[in-house]
């Protein structure tokens, strides 16, 4: 009986952390029931885990965007131009792989740092500056696909990015698991053991600190539940052909910014911002240095998002790009962030990708109009701004 009242007051407590699991885990199984398990099929995992690489990225750095209560309309445009600016100078210009990806990123952060001076430096509101960049970029890649309209990238290396899978260390038909990825399956492991690691240590220092730690049973509850689920996803995977390099990318993404902004103090200065601007600048903090940091991240993390989306098609179109920033902000607000700033984790903003992919992906299973698809994504985004505004209501 206490082991169902602890759950009920530890998800009480932390509704707004543990209900997006909730809900990939329900959208997951009622899609999973629906199609007779077509949706949870390795193929299919495989391909929606490629499908949400470039949003999630997106969606990480629109996360730190809205938590300093800033927002960022150019990320889409901006990734279908620099997208097609790594098509050309690949195509045209001749250039290698190991020279285009940093210079794309480059030219990212050169983008976000304009966006960032006009926010930080013109006092002029983020909605305007990025909208003026999402206007821009939107006749940018127009001008630079004029008269091609689509520019195909033959470099296979390139393309190996948005389709190219890791390796495989033993033969394929070897060992005691026939057709199944092994190198998949022991990164998996030992991401477990790490995850598994790291949460008890941290258990340890919380508790010599004298801090509020989970209950021993709900502790063990959590490692059972995460290690469960990452296993189950590792183990669909390896069926198939393994992890993607999207994959591979997308979680090095999200595990560098989670480190950023839970372990050090550039993290710690960046909700501070977000929870009052005015008193994080008495307190020391410059708001527009971290400004032109947040808006730098979004325009890196955009330019990479391009390279994943035009390698995922192995060209550069016109409409590259086009609802790229609604799918971010959406997935950012799912995700967990508030949109009155200050609170919203970047493991979240991968969830809510997840969540908002998911939906799509499963709907388009199940043939579902398109028009209803978009009535259904919308519902869910407003029930996240919902519960967003009722649970920091209770908060008070």
């Amino acid at each position: 009986m206490s082991f169902i009242k602890n759950a009920q007051k530890i998800l009480q407590e932390n509704i707004r952390e543990y209900g997006m699991f909730i809900a990939l885990f329900v959208i997951m199984a009622f899609f999973t029931w629906r199609t007779e398990g077509l949706f949870i099929s390795s193929r299919n995992i495989s391909n929606l885990l490629n499908q949400t690489g470039y949003i999630a990225v997106l969606a990480v750095g629109m996360t730190l965007v809205i938590v300093i209560r800033c927002i960022d309309l150019s990320v889409g445009f901006l990734a279908g131009f620099l997208g097609a600016v790594a098509a050309i100078a690949l195509v045209f210009w001749g250039l290698p792989v190991y020279v285009v990806i940093p210079l794309v990123l480059a030219l990212g952060i050169v983008a976000g740092l304009l966006t960032a001076f006009l926010v930080a430096q013109m006092g002029i509101p983020s909605f305007v500056a990025s909208l003026a960049g999402w206007l821009i970029y939107r006749g940018a890649i127009q001008l630079v696909t004029a008269g091609t309209g689509t520019i195909i990238i033959p470099d296979e290396a390139f393309n190996a990015i948005g389709n190219g899978f890791i390796p495989d260390i033993f033969p394929a038909e070897a060992g005691p698991l026939p057709g199944v990825h092994k190198l998949t399956l022991i990164l998996g492991l030992l991401g477990i053991i790490v995850f598994i690691v790291n949460e008890i240590n941290g258990r340890r220092k919380k508790q010599a600190y004298n801090f509020e730690v989970l209950p021993m049973d709900m502790f063990i509850l959590k490692l059972v539940f995460v290690s469960a689920l990452v296993g189950g996803i590792i183990w669909v995977l390896a069926g198939y052909q393994g992890l993607s390099w999207t994959a591979v990318v997308v979680l090095i993404v999200v595990l560098v910014y989670d480190f950023i902004t839970s372990q050090t103090v550039l993290g710690r200065h960046i909700y501070a911002i977000g929870g009052n601007p005015e008193a994080a600048e008495l307190s020391g903090i410059s708001v527009k240095r971290l400004t032109y940091v947040v808006f730098g991240s979004m325009g890196m993390l955009s330019a990479l998002s391009g390279i994943l989306f035009a390698s995922r098609l192995q060209s550069a179109t016109t409409t590259a790009g086009t609802l790229f920033e609604l799918d971010a902000i959406a997935a950012a607000f799912v995700g967990g962030v508030s949109a009155a700033g200050g609170v919203g984790k970047i493991m979240g903003s991968l969830i809510g990708a997840l969540v908002m992919l998911s939906l799509t992906s499963g709907m388009n299973l199940m043939g579902i109009d398109i028009s209803l698809q978009y009535l259904v994504r919308g519902a869910v985004l407003a029930a996240a701004v919902i519960f967003d505004v009722a649970t920091r209501r209770r908060g008070k």
